[in-house]
């Protein structure tokens, strides 16, 4: 049988990796907080948020989908793309530093190559996509991985877990 002592020893040991994990994943998102984006839509009101797949592969929902009717950059950037994609009308925003944003579906006059500054208009939502009418999905990836679009914009509280007894 486990002694009281060496139990409890392990619950802070585990506490002290888990706090440590936690700090260190706080850190990457406090950077990409502090980039300065904005939102790209006005007023703000999410429909539907980001949902981390288990794996590559795996289903999730990689981005937030957002009510509007016109979008802006949220920050600054070269149009990397325009056009359709699965009969959807996609806008892609290269920002530099391996990151890059979708928004769909988004009709522009806007080309690739053409440079956007932030908060400055890209669009206005179109009727094709998985989303609903009048709602924008904007994903954004660093470095080729999908990441929560919020911790761009004021970061995403990270959990942490506490010992229940």
């Amino acid at each position: 049988m486990i002694s009281a002592s060496l139990r409890c020893v392990s619950l802070i040991a585990l506490i002290a990796v888990m706090l440590a994990v936690t700090r260190a994943d706080a850190v990457e998102g406090d950077r990409l907080a502090d980039l300065g984006w904005v939102w790209p839509v006005t007023p703000v009101e999410v429909t539907r948020p980001f949902i981390a797949p288990a794996h590559a592969y795996g289903p999730g929902h990689r981005g937030v989908d957002l009510r509007a009717d016109a979008v802006r950059s949220p920050a600054d950037g070269r149009v990397a793309f325009v056009g359709m994609v699965a009969g959807r009308s996609i806008v892609t925003i290269d920002h530099g530093g391996g990151l890059v944003t979708t928004l769909e579906p988004v009709s522009t006059d806007l080309a690739a190559g053409d440079p956007v500054a932030r908060g400055a208009p890209v669009g206005t939502v179109s009727d094709e996509g998985h989303t609903g009418p009048g709602t924008v999905h904007f994903g954004v990836r660093l470095r080729g991985e999908y990441v929560n679009p919020l911790r761009l914009l004021g970061g995403v509280p990270r959990a942490v877990l506490l010992p229940c007894c």
